[in-house]
């Protein structure tokens, strides 16, 4: 269930929004995309309650707690830097979910986590709207459902300049749509299908938390991977490869490109993690080429859920022959999309310290 704004909270929350060029937008343009941010503080959990609940995710709040400290400032300056120093307009900036690490154990600590990460983004004065997409972690832990209907999504209502009674909403701009699908509510894909029939751009991008293409030894990690969920996944593939989507995704804390190829077409999907651990970025598990992508993938992680590993090799094993282009790496840091034209590129930044890896061409993974 999602809250409905009032007239004033909405214009009230649009009225601290950046200024947008949504309306006559140029055909080139540019966006930082981020990936998963995970802001914490340790004063926003009842320490007691995690200890006992979820004891298995104590050393990653305290872990998320530390880097949101010591890096996610670094990395803001650097987006900021970017934003203004681009030679191509920057409408906004993307965020692909797990905004915050939840888990705080209290509806009253889980509003004032949600309030303090956007006060802590809305003071690094990043210079464009800030849009994002529902993470499993933004809804994670007593009230945190409440929490995001109630601080996030009006926050969102006011950078995206609509009023939003939906984690799932769309835009476009210059000659591109962007779909923001909500992957933990059933409505969604109804949703996205309805949305896309409307769709006259020419380039869409999907902006979903999970995967839709596994690509890393979690191979369940993605959406509509569970077996009773078959029909909507394969709804969703053909979805996407009709309308030549570019995905672009985050939760598995990985950079990934994969080309897959549908029924009905082919659709691209880049993965980034914005979850910095070293600021020199360094580049882990680099693989390159459709021949890497298969149930082998699985050695990457070999302590990871043992017992699931049989089910993980099936789920690459059936994926792998629709695969015809894929690059993996373990390393974090975030990108730029530059859209120009009918070309959609991405610059891909490992690190802190604008440290350019490569450049990928998504729109030609398109055919």
């Amino acid at each position: 269930m999602t809250t409905r704004l009032t007239r004033r909270e909405f214009l009230a929350a649009a009225a601290v929004a950046p200024a947008s060029a949504t309306l006559a937008a140029p055909d080139s343009f540019a966006f930082p995309l981020l990936g998963d941010l995970h802001f914490d503080r340790l004063e926003h959990h009842d320490m007691a309650w995690l200890e006992r609940e979820k004891p298995n995710d104590v050393r990653q709040v305290q872990d998320y707690s530390r880097l949101t400290r010591e890096r996610l400032p670094s990395l803001f300056s650097e987006v900021r830097g970017t934003v203004a120093e681009s030679k191509s307009p920057v409408p906004f900036i993307i965020h692909v979910g797990d905004f915050v690490e939840g888990l705080c154990g209290t509806p009253e600590l889980a509003k004032r986590h949600c309030r303090e990460a956007v006060e802590f983004l809305r003071d690094a004065k990043l210079g464009a709207p800030f849009l994002m997409t529902k993470g499993n972690h933004d809804v994670t832990g007593p009230g945190a459902v409440e929490a995001f209907n109630e601080v996030l999504l009006p926050f969102q209502s006011g950078e995206a300049r609509q009023e939003l009674r939906s984690a799932s909403y769309s835009f476009t701009h210059g000659n591109a749509m962007f779909a923001v699908f909500d992957a933990y509510t059933r409505a969604s894909l109804d949703w996205l299908e309805k949305t896309l029939e409307a769709r006259t751009a020419r380039h869409l991008f999907v902006l979903i938390h999970p995967p839709v293409v596994p690509y890393n030894a979690r191979s369940m990690w993605h959406v509509y991977s569970h077996a009773n969920l078959q029909a909507q996944r394969e709804r969703l593939l053909a979805l996407l490869g009709r309308h030549r989507a570019i995905v672009l995704t985050g939760h598995l804390h990985k950079y990934g490109l994969v080309a897959r190829k549908t029924k009905e077409g082919r659709f691209a999907q880049l993965a980034v993690s914005s979850i910095i651990p070293s600021a020199d970025g360094p580049l882990r598990h680099v693989l390159a080429g459709a021949a890497e992508y298969g149930p082998d993938l699985v050695r990457m992680e070999p302590n990871f859920d043992p017992q699931g590993e049989a089910v993980r090799r099936e789920s690459l094993r059936a994926e792998a022959p629709s695969i015809d282009h894929y690059d993996y790496a373990d390393t974090a840091g975030y990108a730029v999309v530059r859209v120009e034209g009918g070309e959609v590129r991405a610059d891909i930044y490992t690190g802190i310290g604008r440290r350019l890896w490569k450049t990928v061409d998504m729109g030609g993974l398109l055919g």
